[in-house]
């Protein structure tokens, strides 16, 4: 695609008609998405499901299919959600764990291309269609972000998750992820986190039959986050790319109360410290060893001393979280080291 200048979220959420910048990203004619199938996994939100649904159902370009996979399948009121939704599948996934939910929906899919969104989340009408795009052409390409905006930023939580936290990226030019990327990152931890987020992601069904699937220690529901981003790291330790499209658009409903933020942060600090052990056993580099016992802690002073010069801030509040996070990431990766990757392949 065209770069387009870089910006801020903060920035566009400030604009009163922010829809002429996002047009901005987009103004193509729709491209088929009838290879996609796209993958909602879900646990006892109905309301946000339906929402979600709601906005796939007027998608400029409807997908192959749509799968709702239920990871709390004893609540009848997500499958009633999906009945009122013609064509959309209901697949219960009893095991609880995002990844265990990611897993059941790729194995059921039919598609070439495989993606995923949350339930707390509104897509735009071209998203498919943008998903599908980002492919073209593009073999070596074998996993697609997509630019996740805040749907509201009301409360004082979602402006410090996506201001003061950096939200889900705020990144509008698009950016391949590559075997160059990859190298220059090993000595500290590859950056993985910024390929994109699980909210608008997609894969090649070849992705899956060569690297297997989701760790099922990982994500929310296990260590707490970071299924996406070992995986994206799985990709490019196998020399494949992942590209970050700006064009797929989606809208994510950030916490709105502040206990829920701190929750948040202790999960994600959890999950990334969980998925830096996973990488370094799965695929060898001493990196994220490096930044697991290093980088994060050097993070962790630097943000208290800027808290106690400076004056505290909302981040440096939530930093105990994400120290507790650190520690209880550490304790939950050295008590399940090495455990393989499921297979596309398995029951």
């Amino acid at each position: 695609g065209t770069p387009l200048p870089r910006a801020r979220v903060a920035a566009v959420a400030a604009v009163e008609e922010p829809w002429a910048l996002l047009d901005a990203l987009t103004g193509l004619p729709p491209y088929p998405a009838d290879q996609l199938s796209v993958i909602i996994c879900t646990r006892a939100r109905p309301q946000a499901l339906a929402a979600c649904l709601a906005s796939l159902a007027v998608q400029d370009s409807p997908p192959r299919e749509i799968i709702v996979v239920d990871n709390g399948p004893d609540d009848p009121a997500t499958r009633e959600v999906v009945r009122r939704f013609p064509g959309v599948r209901w697949l219960p996934e009893p095991r609880p764990g995002l990844s265990c939910a990611r897993n059941a929906g790729v194995r059921a899919a039919e598609g070439e291309l495989i993606a995923f969104t949350d339930d707390d989340v509104e897509v735009r009408s071209d998203w498919t269609s943008e998903i599908a795009r980002a492919f073209h052409g593009r073999e070596q390409v074998e996993a697609v972000t997509g630019l996740v905006l805040p749907a509201s930023l009301e409360t004082l939580s979602q402006k410090v998750f996506q201001i003061d936290m950096g939200g889900f990226g705020e990144n509008w030019t698009p950016v391949l992820f590559d075997g160059q990327f990859y190298a220059m990152g090993k000595g500290v931890g590859v950056p993985v986190w910024r390929v994109g987020a699980g909210a608008s992601m997609a894969f090649r069904r070849g992705a899956f039959e060569r690297s297997g699937l989701f760790d099922e220690r990982l994500g929310a529901g296990a260590s707490g986050c970071s299924e996406d981003s070992e995986f994206w790291h799985r990709i490019l330790a196998r020399g494949g790319s992942c590209l970050y499209e700006p064009r797929a658009v989606v809208f994510h409903t950030h916490r709105a109360e502040w206990g829920a933020l701190e929750r948040q942060m202790r999960a994600y600090m959890k999950g990334h410290a969980a998925a830096l052990f996973a990488q370094h056993d799965r695929d060898g580099p001493a990196g994220d060893l490096r930044r697991v016992f290093l980088e994060m802690p050097k993070y962790f002073v630097r943000t208290a001393l800027k808290g106690w010069k400076d004056g505290p801030t909302a981040r440096h509040r939530l930093l105990r979280h994400e120290i507790s996070g650190w520690l209880a990431g550490l304790q939950y990766a050295w008590r399940d080291r090495r455990a393989p990757a499921p297979r596309l392949d398995e029951a």
